[in-house]
């Protein structure tokens, strides 16, 4: 992951609802969920999240897939893995603290 990639997947997290909606999907693991019931579980409109998950989408945190009628959100964990990789080893150099609280060995 390069710099432009981290910024933009940070700049689409720092938001409230968005940081709402990455929390709810990473629980949801793998079987993700429709973007209504995102809607209803962050207390949002769902015009409103569509904004939303296509932001995140755009910063490829998120993928999606066509299920029958409906569009089904799923947390791309690699994706995530690569800008927590990169926070941790490439901007904070692996440091002793940070590794620490991340629970990650340096």
């Amino acid at each position: 992951m390069d710099e432009s990639q981290v910024i933009k997947a940070l700049a689409a997290l720092s938001q409230e609802t968005r940081l709402r909606i990455l929390r709810f999907l990473v629980v949801r693991g793998h079987g993700g969920a429709a973007a209504g019931e995102i809607a209803e579980a962050v207390g949002a409109s769902s015009s409103g999240v569509s904004f939303h998950l296509a932001t995140m989408a755009n910063a490829g945190l998120l993928a999606s897939e066509r299920v029958s009628r409906s569009v089904i959100y799923r947390v791309d964990f690699d994706r995530m893995g690569e800008l927590i990789g990169y926070l941790v080893k490439d901007c904070c150099k692996s440091h002793e603290t940070v590794t620490a609280c991340c629970g990650v060995a340096a």
